[in-house]
């Protein structure tokens, strides 16, 4: 289902990463690799501590933590879309400069899911470390901008390799189905990346042209995850 295309999305760090790829030269190989295997507990001790013991940003946090403690009964299919239904519902878009009063800002999936607010980033990064979480190869998974074509707007999606040769199938906060990115007519992939690098997409393969090392953002958003408690 199309959701309503008047929503708005940063797009500043779609232009860093193109300004990456083009300096050449200076890009480091090589970033370490980030281990989703954390468990909830500590962490939403800390959170209750920061956002209370009771009320909707607790109930979202439980949500979250009683999906990933079922989804690992689930098929991998079946939990991409257990964990793209949920954020989805969980989260309204809202633009970083209302919610952070700042220009761009990644949340944390626990930022993200205690104010139930976030733009397309936030989406993303929720959804990729959810499914890091129950178990999904981080190789079949890559944080991906992309060009909301009827938008003209930067975006950003989380896509799901199924093998290295598949055609990526595509988890976005704008429509909830999950469809390969072929049948994304209205979405145009750039730019990925994982923890391990950083990639120019052609079509359904995948070019490493540089490393994670370069996104100060990138590594802000680990340093904070480690804070609130996620073992990284």
């Amino acid at each position: 289902m199309q959701k309503p295309a008047s929503r708005r999305f940063g797009a500043s760090l779609f232009w860093q990463v193109l300004a990456i790829t083009l300096c050449g030269g200076s890009l480091l190989l090589g970033a370490e690799t980030v281990d989703a295997a954390w468990g909830l507990d500590p962490v939403l001790r800390k959170a209750e501590k920061r956002y209370g013991r009771s009320g909707p940003a607790k109930d979202r946090l439980h949500a979250w933590r009683d999906l990933l403690d079922s989804g690992r009964r689930m098929t991998e299919h079946e939990q991409l879309h257990a964990i793209n239904r949920q954020i989805n519902r969980q989260v309204r878009f809202t633009d970083d400069s209302a919610l952070w009063q700042r220009r761009d800002y990644w949340a944390t999936p626990l930022e993200t899911l205690a104010k139930g607010a976030g733009d397309c980033e936030d989406f993303a990064l929720a959804k990729y470390f959810s499914l890091l979480q129950l178990g999904v190869a981080q190789e079949k998974l890559r944080i991906t901008y992309a060009q909301a074509l009827e938008l003209n707007q930067a975006h950003m999606v989380v896509t799901y390799y199924e093998t290295p040769d598949s055609e990526p199938l595509v988890l976005d906060n704008l429509v909830d189905d999950i469809l390969p990115a072929s049948r994304r007519n209205d979405l145009a992939l750039r730019y990925a990346f994982d923890a391990d690098g950083l990639y120019r997409v052609k079509g359904a393969a995948l070019k490493r042209v540089g490393s994670t090392a370069e996104l100060p953002v990138w590594q802000g958003l680990l340093a904070r995850m480690e804070r609130e408690g996620f073992v990284l």
